[in-house]
C-alpha cells in the first residue's frame, strides 16, 4: 500500500481521491472538451463512472500500482482537477503520471504546479527512476506542461489510440531521477 499525504504548492492543495469526489469528477469529466484530448475518458461520461473509478483507484492504492490525488485551489476549496502516477512498476522502478483539469482552471498554470509536486513524490517518496506521460499531439498545452516540468519526448506513437472514430498520434515523454536532480542543482 502507498502510504498518501496531502501535498501542497504555492496556491494549490493536491488531496488524497475520496469518494464525496464522485460528483465533482463525473460533472467535470463529462464536460466534452476535457475528454476530447483525454486517451481514456470517455464521453459522454458514464453515470455511475466516478464512483467505479474512486474504487478502482483505491484498490490500486492499496496494491502499491497507483496513487490519485484530487488538485484544489487552497483560496476556494473545491474540485479542480485529478492527478495520478498509475501503474506503478516497482520492480523497474517507473510509473506513469496522468492528469486533467476541469475547464475552469485551465490556462493558469495550475497544472504546472501540481506535476512539479507529484514527480518530486515520485522521486522522494516512491524512490522510482523513470516517469513518463503520453499525450495527444494535438493537445500541445500537456506536451509544454510537461516539458516546463523536465519531461523529454521519447517517441511519437503513430496513430496509438482511437478517439471518436479518428486514429490519434500519440508522444510518449520521460523524466529520469538523475534529470530531475539536474534541474534541482540548477
Amino acid at each position: 500500500m502507498i502510504e498518501q499525504v496531502t501535498l501542497e504548492t504555492l496556491r494549490l492543495q493536491l488531496r488524497p481521491l475520496e469518494f464525496s469526489d464522485a460528483v465533482e469528477i463525473q460533472k467535470a469529466a463529462g464536460i466534452r472538451d476535457i475528454a476530447d484530448t483525454m486517451i481514456s475518458l470517455p464521453h459522454p461520461y458514464p453515470d455511475g463512472e466516478a464512483e467505479r473509478y474512486i474504487s478502482r483507484k483505491q484498490n490500486e492504492k492499496e496494491a502499491g500500482s497507483s496513487v490519485t490525488f484530487i488538485i484544489e485551489k487552497k483560496e476556494e476549496k473545491g474540485f479542480c482537477g485529478l492527478i495520478e502516477l498509475r501503474d506503478i512498476d516497482h520492480e523497474h522502478s517507473q510509473g506513469e503520471l496522468s492528469f486533467w483539469l476541469d475547464r475552469n482552471a485551465w490556462g493558469n498554470g495550475y497544472m504546472s504546479e501540481a506535476v512539479q509536486v507529484l514527480v518530486r513524490f515520485g522521486f522522494e517518496v516512491l524512490s522510482l527512476n523513470r516517469l513518463y506521460a503520453y499525450h495527444m499531439v494535438r493537445n500541445p498545452a500537456t506536451g509544454r506542461v510537461l516539458v516546463k516540468n523536465g519531461f523529454r519526448q521519447e517517441g511519437l506513437l503513430r496513430q496509438r489510440v482511437q478517439k471518436w472514430g479518428q486514429y490519434e498520434d500519440v508522444a510518449l515523454m520521460a523524466i529520469l531521477s538523475q534529470d530531475w536532480q539536474s534541474i534541482l542543482e540548477t
